[in-house]
């Protein structure tokens, strides 16, 4: 029972951080209706500028804020200066300009910080309390700055006039712009706030994986999948899957490595995590494309 609670509680740990990306992905879909395979490496590269900030000397938080607001700045600045002008291209244009954004970052974070890997600092104490045999101190802060952020972003959107505002723009841009709402506008702050999103999920599991630049390809993949387990379309639900696809890749580990250690037969172990997620993609675009809190959009032509 032990381990089965120590599994849980990591998989909690682990799907906070996909539920950060699993967002971030979100976000520009429901404004853009495209997947941006880039999110993983923007993630990686804001961790960069915030593990340099530390190496200037900056305090961890304060490192933290700065690489933040940069990372809002860089997701701007690709929407309004490489995507705005592609807004009538073709789906497969946009998949290009995608991947080529991911070799760039990929690149660009291998040129600047070469390709060591570099050990990243975890702002929480090392302590020990009670449960601590089944949770950490850095995976319980994840936990923390995970709620903590995604409470902040409900508030957001929920009871301010901008949050409001961006909401309108991706749910209908027609209907927002005759409200005068500044559609182009509300496209560039949610590409800057997923951008944001993903240097807080990058600087948060680093500590965990350690720093360099193919850090966050796994993630990215866990990330997507729970954006697809609770809805591609849902902000929510988005959140929820990251857990869900944390937990359960978990226990299918966990339920593995029983039987092999009772019955002598490998079937699924911790080498095969990245196969759980791949598996959960598929079945959830086979049996339930919405996903589990998605909702099904349907227009007239």
């Amino acid at each position: 029972m032990d381990e089965l609670l120590q599994q849980v509680a990591s998989g909690l740990a682990n799907g906070a951080i996909y539920a950060l990306v699993a967002l971030a992905l979100v976000m520009i879909f429901v404004s853009t209706d495209h997947i941006n395979f880039a999110q993983g490496e923007m993630a990686m590269f804001s961790t960069y500028l915030c593990w340099q900030l530390i190496q200037w000397g900056f305090s961890f938080w304060i490192a933290l804020i700065v690489a933040a607001a940069l990372s809002f700045l860089i997701g701007m600045t690709i929407e309004r200066t490489i995507l705005r002008p592609l807004r009538h291209a073709s789906v497969l244009s946009i998949v290009v300009v995608f991947i080529g954004l991911l070799a760039i970052f990929h690149s660009m974070a291998g040129a600047i910080w070469s390709h060591t890997i570099k050990e990243f600092p975890s702002p929480f104490p090392k302590v020990s309390f009670a449960g601590s045999g089944y949770i950490g101190p850095h995976q319980i802060g994840m936990i923390a700055v995970t709620l903590i952020l995604l409470s902040a972003l409900f508030a957001f959107f929920r009871f301010t006039p901008l949050g409001l505002a961006m909401r309108a723009a991706a749910q209908n841009p027609i209907s927002a712009r005759l409200a005068g709402v500044r559609v182009d506008w509300m496209l560039a702050l949610g590409w800057g706030l997923a951008a944001a999103i993903g240097a807080v999920a990058g600087v948060m599991v680093a500590p965990a994986v350690y720093l360099e630049p193919n850090m966050m390809a796994g993630i990215l993949l866990y990330g997507f999948a729970g954006a697809l387990v609770g809805g591609i379309s849902s902000p929510g639900g988005a959140v929820a899957g990251g857990f869900i696809v944390g937990v359960l890749e978990n226990l299918v580990a966990f339920i593995g490595n029983q039987i092999e250690r009772h019955a002598g037969v490998y079937i699924i172990g911790n080498g095969e995590k990245l196969t759980v997620a791949l598996i959960i993609v598929i079945t959830v675009l086979t049996l339930k494309p919405s996903g589990l809190f998605g909702r099904i959009t349907v227009r007239r032509v």
